[in-house]
């Protein structure tokens, strides 16, 4: 019903045309009990992905793109006289530490590289020498690099020294399959636009509800992003603080239920055989990808730029965009890259398709393949 784009950014995905007309419904006030009921049903969706208990965990709806998540965990859950550590390897995880600067937070900013997994040890030894640390940040998956931190490790250590685990999973969750309790994890957040296979403009947040209460105690540092005041407004009326975003929200309640019927371990299968149909087609053409297998997350390839005089992202970039298909510069300071990510309503066809157009983009730049470095 819509001409159909190939979204090989990460995020927003690829959508099916169920969810782009989903959002076309009768004019509503979101005040009505009927949307009330509708908010429900997909505040109990994101908790059954995550295999998280409704009596132990709440999800928090909110109205913007996924950084509002790392905005309100990070301003709403540090006690006042408590540290955050940020696990920062990687773009995302540095912008978690941008956000603390913002707030004047109390923090630990854990350097570490970025094209490999974290230092365990280093991570342990920070929290014992720290003993006031009291929220632990990283991110699951730092689509800059497309590298996978090991957040069940990662979280087993933030339990043992009596911390708060809070995991930006936005470019994981509905993904890679995610279980909160065995995983480790006290927080994770998402936004529509990724895993779900929805529209921008709502993202989420689900916690324990436990921590979320206590922190009804802590400073109040902003007004809109305040994690008590949404959940607990929410308890009270069964509706968003704020005029939440109405069609973007039937067209989530949607995406979860074509997330159900494909199932899980299905989803989570057709992501990585995409992944690995990308990293083979990039391999072939010559292309060398930053994270080395064994650490990715299998869901984006970030490949180094050759060194070739009439190497153009920009022009590839065009070419690949009038036919179709879109793809991503990457997000390393001083290392060219781009991506091309598995996330969306796509399978192996589309990538095929794909590296039909790449590879004549590359002939008509006249890009040497196999490329050269």
């Amino acid at each position: 019903m819509v001409q159909r784009k190939v979204l090989l950014n990460p995020g927003p995905a690829t959508t099916t045309d169920t969810v782009k007309m989903a959002q076309v419904v009768p004019d509503i006030c979101p005040r009505e009990k009927e949307f009330a009921a509708i908010m429900r049903e997909v505040e109990e969706g994101l908790l059954r992905i995550v295999h998280a208990d409704p009596e132990e965990y709440a999800a928090v709806l909110f109205c913007g793109s996924g950084t509002i998540n790392m905005d309100i965990c990070l301003n709403s859950l540090l006690p006042e006289n408590g540290k955050a550590l940020i696990i920062n390897n990687g773009a995302y995880s540095s912008r978690g530490a941008e956000i603390c600067q913002y707030y004047g937070l109390p923090f630990i900013n854990l350097k570490l590289p970025v094209d490999r997994q974290p230092d365990l040890d280093l991570i342990e030894d920070t929290l014992k020498k720290n003993p006031d640390i009291a929220l632990v940040y990283t991110t699951h998956h730092e689509t800059g690099t497309g590298l996978l931190n090991p957040i069940r490790q990662i979280g087993a250590l933030v339990h043992r020294y009596h911390g708060v685990f809070v995991v930006d999973t936005t470019s994981t969750y509905a993904m890679r399959p995610i279980h909160m309790t065995e995983d480790e994890i006290d927080f994770c957040m998402a936004s529509a636009q990724k895993g779900i296979m929805a529209m921008t403009g709502l993202s989420f947040i689900i916690g324990k509800k436990s921590v979320i209460e206590a922190s009804a105690e802590y400073p109040k540092r902003s007004y809109y992003c305040n994690l008590f005041m949404q959940y607990e407004y929410a308890r009270a009326h069964g509706e968003m603080h704020f005029t939440p975003p109405v069609q973007v929200i039937y067209a989530a309640r949607q995406a979860l239920k074509e997330y159900f019927e494909e199932g899980e371990l299905n989803k989570w299968e057709r992501h990585r055989r995409v992944y690995c149909a990308i990293r083979e087609g990039l391999e072939e053409l010559g292309f060398r990808i930053f994270i080395p297998k064994g650490q990715e997350a299998e869901l984006v390839a970030a490949a180094l730029y050759p060194d070739d005089p009439n190497w153009n992202f920009e022009k590839i970039h065009d070419a690949c965009y009038e036919r179709g298909f879109t793809i991503y510069p990457g997000k390393v300071e001083k290392a060219g890259m781009f991506r091309i990510c598995a996330l969306g309503a796509i399978d192996q066809e589309d990538i095929k398709a794909f590296f039909t157009v790449f590879q004549e983009a590359l002939k008509e730049n006249h890009v040497t393949v196999p490329v050269v470095y």
